[in-house]
């Protein structure tokens, strides 16, 4: 139990482990549901195939579209993609960076799911019984054409009347075995190798773009969290206001009962004071993101410090305060 805990905040930590916690659990549902399907073939010429691909490819094309869906980065590379650009000019690396991390999360689950089908070969031997060569396998009925046809898509049928007394059936059947696991083990091999090619050819690109990047992109996510936690902050606030407002309007006995004294602490309002003023700031923040230079707080705080100060020894210690929080005041003081 304490170890699920563990795992669970660490998957609730960031988006980045909220988006593999999805990715694991998506993985994990698609070999679920593929062990829990009920595969039964048509055993007919022409919807064997049909169904047969229809089940190694749709299921992974629905998984792909819901991996994008549940993820987080697919909303905020849009935001960021539609946005306008306002005081804060868009990065088209954090775009592509936020694409290349969705597409390879959304993939997981669907080449999973086709694996699986692969290495289980019942869709494949569904797909592809009517393809084998008659003249391979001995003790099939002598037929020509259409007939013969007709006698390889009834091979995934194992209780088909045709073969209760022919061993021909488990022949064509181990046959297309091998080979649906053979491209399985394959394309795993090949997968493999593209994930060690990658990792060791990933030292000889700009590293320095790399962190700038997704310094910038775990930014975005983190900009927005700290958004949305303030205006409901500031909502808090402003419906409490609203409500001890229309309590005092009242009856003086019914505020005396209900009505709470104001705190004396910060205001959480910063001004913002009504309706209109609400809308304008939220209209603001989506049109024109604010500049990243946060220069003007460091020398807002500075010049309050310069205020308080009269004598030359507690300039010098708010100098090297200043300093020690990595800001670097005048030295005009």
């Amino acid at each position: 139990m304490e170890r699920f805990r563990m795992v669970f905040q660490y998957f609730q930590s960031n988006t980045e482990s909220v988006a593999n916690g999805i990715c694991a659990v998506l993985t994990l549902a698609s070999v679920k549901m593929y062990t829990i399907f009920d595969f039964n073939c048509p055993c007919l010429p022409k919807y064997n195939v049909l169904y047969g691909m229809g089940v190694m490819f749709i299921p992974p094309v629905v998984l792909f579209f819901v991996g994008i869906i549940v993820n987080k980065h697919s909303v905020m590379m849009l935001e960021e993609w539609t946005r306008p650009t306002g005081k804060r000019k868009k990065n088209p690396a954090i775009i592509k960076f936020m694409f290349t991390n969705l597409i390879q999360r959304a993939m997981i689950a669907p080449v999973v799911w086709i694996l699986v089908t692969l290495l289980d070969g019942k869709c494949f031997i569904c797909a592809f019984s009517v393809s084998v060569d008659p003249i391979r396998f001995n003790g099939l009925p002598n037929m020509t054409g259409w007939d013969i046809t007709r006698v390889l898509a009834k091979v995934p049928c194992k209780e088909d009347i045709i073969f209760q007394n022919n061993t021909s059936r488990k022949a064509v059947s181990r046959y297309l075995l091998c080979w649906s696991q053979a491209l399985g083990w394959s394309i795993l091999l090949f997968l493999i190798m593209l994930g060690v090619v990658a990792r060791c050819l990933k030292p000889c690109f700009n590293h320095t773009a790399f962190l700038q990047t997704r310094y910038w992109s775990n930014y975005t996510d983190l900009e927005q969290k700290l958004f949305d936690e303030t205006c409901s902050t500031h909502a808090r606030e402003f419906a409490r206001k609203c409500v001890i407002q229309f309590f005092e309007s009242m009856h003086e006995e019914m505020c005396q009962g209900m009505i709470l004294p104001l705190d004396e602490e910060d205001d959480h309002l910063h001004g913002i004071t009504s309706r209109k003023q609400v809308n304008e700031l939220l209209q603001a923040w989506y049109r024109s993101k604010p500049d990243l230079d946060v220069t003007k707080i460091a020398q807002r705080q500075y010049s309050r410090a310069r205020v308080r100060v009269t004598g030359e020894g507690d300039q010098n210690e708010v100098r090297q305060a200043f300093t020690q929080n990595g800001h670097s005041p005048h030295t005009d003081v």
